[in-house]
């Protein structure tokens, strides 16, 4: 009995352990409570990990019980795709999705402007504005076809600022190819059916996709493009209680005033996501990766360079299929980093140097597109490359000049003309024995020659040399 009592013990106390464990982790954690609101901050451009966090964070804050989710926005713009997987999870919430541009001095611009069409409730803080929604195509500025319908009237109280954009647009920029018309159309047929699911200004959201315009806060607010303007978050809950709203195919009424925001920070994937799909991130793995399997290759065996490189550039490859890669760039970085070793292993007079340094910068700088906000390797750190690039190539053809310049130090054309001096006389045929650079040589002379006689060597073979007096 006893020993039974003991295995069990010993069975039981690792679990009691883990009870333990787990109640003290739970007692560290902030109790959430019975009703409230599941933060969420966007924060940056709109890409993978933006997208990707939405999502995570709305069927987290769903399946806690939340009563709708705060969307604090602040977005210069960014990937289409990852706006529309945005876009897609507001739409399929069932929940209530409230959007707040703050804080003071943050837009929604660009992709961000669609977003706040697709919440049930839009609000802005003071001093914050949206727009400018005019796609931008992969390979660079998008040609902004005429719009599809005029109407100066759009609403009584459109601001000056976007019925200016909106006739510049209309009146001196040219009509775009078929693909641009393409894709302009089916950005405005977009937020125009985002606008009329909410209820929303449709006609000025096709102005800011035609002509990029753009409203404040207060004629945001006026020109029902938002519902209203909010200090802040609790001034929010407060303006959005007791709004009826669509969610699903039922229709809601807020109650959310004085309901605590239960914030919802990214996992670690995301933020992991949110480094790598960085452009100058990216960028700068590809690269590492690149120089590190060059460097096992020259130096078979390290392991260590071929390792990190391997990872490097399969973690800058995993990013570079999320971000709008400019394939034309890529090719123009491979082409330079060919050049520069080939430079490298046959120098020349530097000219193939020369052409991969500007090919490899040329490439770094069309690598991303960088129309699309937020999404451009920083300059500075393509300077900094291309600059320790000028160097190395430098540095190589300064070695080459160089020894192109020293003298020689081995092999016959050393030998020749160097003096000696006999150790011995030479014998009847005019052998005998030089020291040379500490070296002794049998060596062949004209006529025999006594010990100590300096000589001069005319010729070598094998192992022979020929000399004269010197």
């Amino acid at each position: 009995m006893m020993r039974w009592i003991k295995s069990s013990g010993r069975r039981i106390i690792p679990y009691a352990a883990l009870a333990v464990t787990i109640a003290a982790s739970s007692a560290a954690q902030p109790a959430r409570p019975s009703r409230f609101i599941a933060g969420i901050t966007l924060d940056g451009p709109i890409g993978p990990a933006a997208a990707e966090y939405f999502d995570d964070v709305a069927r987290r804050a769903i399946k806690d019980g939340a009563d709708a989710i705060l969307l604090r926005l602040d977005t210069p713009g960014g990937l289409s795709e990852s706006m529309r997987e945005i876009v897609s999870g507001v739409l399929a919430s069932s929940v209530p999705v409230i959007c707040y541009v703050s804080p003071s001095g943050a837009r929604a611009a660009s992709a961000g402007t669609y977003i706040v069409y697709a919440c049930q409730i839009a609000a802005m803080a003071p001093a914050t504005h949206l727009g400018a929604a005019t796609p931008v195509a992969l390979g660079g500025k998008t040609r902004m076809p005429p719009p599809a319908r005029q109407n100066n009237d759009a609403s009584p109280t459109r601001s000056s600022r976007g019925a200016a954009a909106t006739d510049s647009a209309s009146d001196f920029e040219p009509a775009g190819d078929a693909e641009a018309n393409k894709v302009v159309n089916d950005a405005v047929a977009y937020i125009r059916s985002l606008a009329q699911l909410r209820g929303r200004n449709a006609e000025w959201a096709e102005q800011a996709v035609h002509g990029a315009a753009t409203l404040t806060a207060s004629e945001a607010a006026e020109s029902h493009v938002v519902d209203f303007v909010a200090a802040d978050v609790a001034d929010v809950l407060k303006q959005a209680s007791g709004r009826q709203v669509r969610v699903g195919e039922q229709t809601v009424t807020l109650a959310l005033a004085n309901q605590a925001v239960h914030e919802y920070p990214p996992n670690w994937r995301t933020r992991f996501l949110a480094i790598i799909t960085n452009p100058t991130i990216a960028y700068v793995l590809l690269l590492a990766g690149i120089y590190g399997l060059i460097l096992e290759a020259f130096h078979p065996g390290v392991l260590l360079p071929g390792v990190a490189g391997v990872i490097c550039l399969l973690i800058g490859m995993y990013a570079l299929q999320m971000l709008p890669v400019n394939y034309a760039g890529l090719a123009l970085m491979t082409v330079g980093v060919g050049l520069l070793i080939a430079e490298m292993v046959s120098p020349t007079i530097g000219a193939i140097g020369i052409g991969g340094v500007i090919a490899f910068v040329l490439g770094s700088v069309m690598l991303f597109n960088t129309n699309v906000p937020g999404y451009a390797v920083n300059l500075g750190v393509i300077a900094g490359i291309g600059f320790a690039a000028i160097a190395v190539l430098a540095t190589v053809l300064s070695w080459v000049m160089r020894s192109r310049r020293s003298q020689v130090i081995s092999g016959d054309p050393q030998m020749l003309g160097t003096s000696g001096e006999l150790v011995e006389p030479t014998n009847a045929r005019g052998e005998g024995w030089v020291q040379i650079h500490g070296e002794r040589w049998q060596v062949v002379a004209s006529a025999p020659l006594p010990a100590g006689t300096s000589v001069r060597v005319v010729r070598r073979d094998g192992l022979l040399l020929w000399v004269i007096p010197d």
